[in-house]
């Protein structure tokens, strides 16, 4: 006896082995641990609320009539808070986050001088894309800063 293939069976052939494909995958997804990756944290809830407080500081910044200026100086990066603050109630921190290379993020508390500005060093910024995050607090209201910087 003789199978006669034409165009019918191959297009049978066809889905038979794109759905046993499909099965496949499907069930090795879902069976194997190694591609166990949960969408929710064991912590939702205070992620939430951390995720919250930064959406409000990002709202108490926008309010601000003056918010946080950033120049480049000779001796580095110069981190102006506004002027009708009072320079030693400024508690916090800075995260300069590099896109390319995540040995060189890096994270430091605000300490602000008389002046009110903070300056982070030049030896420790490299030329490139970086992004700065000021979370940083005043009279117990919180403010957050976000920006990209190319230094």
């Amino acid at each position: 006896m003789k199978l006669k293939l034409n165009w019918g069976v191959g297009i049978v052939l066809a889905f038979v082995g794109f759905i046993g494909f499909i099965m496949y995958f499907v069930i090795t997804m879902s069976s194997d641990k190694k591609y166990s990756h949960d969408l929710v944290s064991s912590d939702y809830y205070k992620k939430e609320l951390n995720y919250q407080k930064a959406i409000e500081a990002t709202k108490n910044a926008k309010k601000l009539k003056e918010n946080i200026k950033i120049e480049r100086v000779k001796e580095g990066l110069k981190i102006i808070f506004p002027k009708d603050f009072d320079a030693k109630l400024i508690k916090g921190k800075v995260f300069l986050y590099r896109p390319s290379n995540k040995q060189l993020d890096y994270e430091t508390p605000i300490v602000v001088s008389d002046s009110s500005y903070l300056l982070m060093p030049d030896k420790r910024l490299l030329d490139g894309r970086w992004n700065i995050i000021v979370d940083w607090s005043y009279k117990e209201q919180g403010f957050l800063f976000k920006k990209e910087i190319f230094y």
